[in-house]
């Protein structure tokens, strides 16, 4: 498999969107379909013309994950729920990591188990935890790090 990662393009946004609500339903199984909807139209109206987009190409030339930067913290993680468990959201990271360094920054929904697992498997380590989102939502985020092995 010849995946490429490269910086956003327009021409890709709607299927970004659909990788992100598709992920989404399935793994933010705490949302509610009202919350769901409210996150949806933020990133369907210009949330990732805000953060640095690396997108993740598979051989065919189809977005298959991508994520979102600020600097050194990741703002977003998402992959194509078809391509879970592939290594893309690793590749992702390592990516983000060779472009920003060490140490990484990620703040993770405490109800999203899968990618609480994720990020502590890829060897994140938490650093603190909020009671609300960065939206005032009452959907507790644990705050992490990842600080690549020294050579």
């Amino acid at each position: 498999m010849l995946n490429t990662i490269s910086p956003y393009q327009e021409n890709v946004h709607d299927k970004l969107v659909d990788i992100w609500y598709r992920a989404v339903c399935l793994t933010h199984t705490f949302l509610e379909e009202k919350d769901i909807e409210f996150y949806h139209q933020m990133l369907q109206n210009g949330a990732l013309k805000e953060v640095e987009i690396w997108v993740d190409f598979n051989e065919n030339k189809e977005p298959t994950g991508f994520i979102g930067l600020d600097r050194s913290k990741i703002e977003m993680l998402f992959v194509d729920t078809n391509y879970h468990g592939k290594g893309i959201g690793s590749r992702l990271i390592r990516h983000a990591e060779k472009i920003k360094g060490s140490p990484l920054q990620v703040d993770v929904n405490e109800q999203n188990d899968r990618a609480c697992g994720f990020y502590k498997k890829f060897g994140f380590v938490q650093t603190g935890r909020s009671e609300l989102d960065s939206s005032g939502q009452p959907f507790p985020l644990l705050h992490l790090e990842y600080k690549a092995p020294a050579q």
